[in-house]
């Protein structure tokens, strides 16, 4: 169970450091309107995941439940969808690009647009059913309670990590904009952890 959850953790760590739309907005907003409303931000799109733990958990569970074949074929098709979105990071831009004279808004507004971000994205689902099935370490103990160990752990990564992309935001931003290998690299880091965690899924 230690060495999964470290393992997890790392992966997650790992994603919550490349620049994506979430921590890129959270950014944004961060040099617009200040760390508080990064923060704020970040706490909206954190809030988001508990639905999709707990839809995960309790459907992820009845098919593991059902039959083990089916629950082996969701693990492949998320493997699968890991190596599109490597595939996706390995076409995509180096250039990191952030939104300028982004719009001031209040705190409330902006956990509100967070939340609604998270739960309006169908990608986010589907990255959670690629993501979270591989790192379960007993299908034969309560799934449910794993999921949300799972879900609870990736949520208080993100936060953390977010929540520092709002705390060094004039900083960050100088790197991305300054350095220009920066984009390559986590470019790369990006590829690394969809590929290795495609690998951890699918290797009994």
């Amino acid at each position: 169970m230690i060495e999964t959850l470290i393992s997890f953790s790392i992966a997650t760590l790992a994603l919550a450091i490349s620049p994506g739309p979430d921590n890129i907005y959270v950014l944004t907003q961060s040099l617009v309107n200040g760390t508080k409303s990064g923060i704020a931000t970040t706490a909206g799109l954190i809030s988001g995941c508990i639905v999709h733990t707990t839809l995960l958990a309790f459907g992820v569970s009845a098919i593991i439940t059902a039959s083990e074949e089916i629950f082996y074929g969701i693990k492949v098709l998320g493997a699968c969808y890991l190596l599109y979105l490597a595939y996706k990071v390995y076409n995509s831009d180096e250039h990191i690009a952030l939104a300028e004279n982004a719009p001031k808004k209040s705190y409330a507004q902006l956990f509100k647009t967070g939340v609604i971000m998270n739960l309006v994205n169908p990608k986010v689902m589907i990255f959670f059913l690629a993501f979270f099935p591989g790192f379960l370490w007993d299908k034969e103990g309560n799934t449910v309670a794993q999921f949300y160990i799972l879900g609870i752990t990736f949520m208080v990564i993100s936060f953390l990590t977010f929540s520092s992309i709002a705390l060094a935001a004039g900083q960050i931003s100088t790197l991305l904009l300054k350095w220009k290998s920066m984009g390559t690299v986590l470019k790369w880091l990006q590829i690394v952890v969809f590929v290795g965690i495609a690998i951890f899924i699918l290797v009994p």
